[in-house]
């Protein structure tokens, strides 16, 4: 038995039965680039599931690790350390928000983003608490994130879930209003929603949404963990739309493979109180120097744009591919997250196919995958991963029509 299997073997007695994992051991990484304990290489279009914003052990990530370990890791939020302020600073600079809470995940992001909401609400909305979301939404796993999850198979499994969440339809502004009532305190969307199908809403339904929100007083929250820092070609998704944010969630491509959350909120609707909310780990100087390091990167080099025009080539070439293959359905995305659906449930046979011939890519359903690569992909590895697309679907595309 190979040392790869043993490893795996040894995980599977002792991790909890959480995820099913594809039987490769991976090891190293550069750029868009990774091996396994075999000397596999693979061309990584899932990208630590849209976290690896600048690859794998980019340059300019790795020495701010290095000189950050070298000077002072962790020390609490009960002192300042000068790479959260910095990290602040940044997003603050370049975004329509105002003050910033840091935390280690997009999970904590989100939880922080409804307590400040409900503080607004018990404040200034007469003690309002509900928060909106939509069907197909993901939002996170703790009990509550996954109350506000608009997916059954996420929730059964947990009921019964925590209340305060009212789950309707996505891209549909008539829902959200029939649902708002004198509990509401905020509604809380994904611009696009990733894991529930990288589901893109129609241009102007953000704009609706946060028209209705001032209309009513309430709170306009984006879930951006998935979509920003330059994922769907603009820094954040909400510059697409002509919309503000109140509060936005960031995480995920934050930190480039660190794991680093963080909530923003805007002047008016920073209610929080020293001791009311917080984070152990929460912006630690490590997560912070290496966050500020990626995301000053991203900035300095106009990656956003470049993810911009890359993302519609990927497009492109995808829709040959459904020009080609009657099996594809729909290609649909922004930037570089994109899905590709299909008309019978072959995504599990198609992520294999892929994984065989050196491409990683995701099973987003039973009939779709999801293209979620590091923003610094070039077009050659586009084209390369077009062509392992094309040879599968030649070579297994009679199985799959039969």
């Amino acid at each position: 038995m190979s040392q790869s299997n043993d490893w795996q073997k040894l995980a599977d007695k002792l991790f909890l039965n959480t995820v099913t994992r594809f039987p490769v051991t991976l090891v190293r990484g550069e750029g868009a680039r990774i091996w396994d304990d075999q000397g596999k290489q693979y061309l990584d279009f899932v990208g630590g599931w849209a976290v690896n914003s600048l690859g794998h052990c980019h340059p300019a990530l790795v020495n701010a690790l290095e000189e950050q370990a070298k000077t002072l890791i962790q020390a609490s939020n009960q002192f300042y350390t000068v790479p959260a302020i910095k990290l602040a600073q940044l997003l603050v600079e370049n975004s329509c928000l105002d003050r910033v809470f840091f935390c280690n995940s997009g999970t904590e992001a989100n939880e922080g983003a409804v307590k400040l909401a409900r503080k607004y609400g018990k404040i200034h909305l007469k003690g309002a608490y509900e928060i909106i979301t939509t069907y197909g939404s993901f939002h996170g796993r703790t009990l509550a994130m996954t109350a506000a999850t608009g997916q059954r198979k996420f929730q059964d499994p947990y009921t019964p879930l925590p209340g305060g969440f009212v789950n309707v339809k996505y891209n549909d502004i008539e829902a959200l209003r029939r649902a708002t009532n004198e509990r509401t305190c905020g509604i809380m969307l994904e611009p696009i929603q990733g894991e529930g199908g990288v589901n893109v809403p129609d241009d102007d339904y953000l704009k609706k949404v946060e028209d209705w929100c001032h209309q009513k007083g309430i709170l306009f929250i984006l879930d951006e963990v998935q979509t920003g820092i330059g994922r769907t070609g603009t820094l954040f998704a909400y510059e697409q739309y002509n919309v503000e944010p109140d509060i936005m969630t960031l995480a995920k491509g934050l930190g480039s493979g660190v794991p680093i959350g963080a909530s923003l909120a805007k002047e008016h609707c920073s209610v929080f109180s020293p001791g009311e909310h917080g984070a152990t780990f929460g912006g630690n100087p490590l997560v912070c120097a290496a966050a500020y390091a990626t995301l000053k990167y991203i900035i300095d080099t106009d990656i956003p744009e470049k993810v911009n025009r890359l993302g519609k080539y990927f497009m492109t070439e995808l829709e040959t591919l459904k020009q080609q293959f009657d099996f594809i359905t729909e290609v649909r995305g922004k930037g570089l997250l994109i899905a590709m659906e299909f008309d019978r449930e072959i995504a599990q046979d198609v992520t294999i196919s892929c994984l065989n011939k050196g491409l990683l890519i995701n099973k987003l359903k039973p009939n779709a995958i999801r293209f979620v690569p590091p923003l610094i992909i070039t077009e050659r590895e586009v084209d390369e991963a077009v062509n392992i697309l094309r040879n599968i679907f030649t070579e297994k595309g009679r199985e799959w029509t039969k």
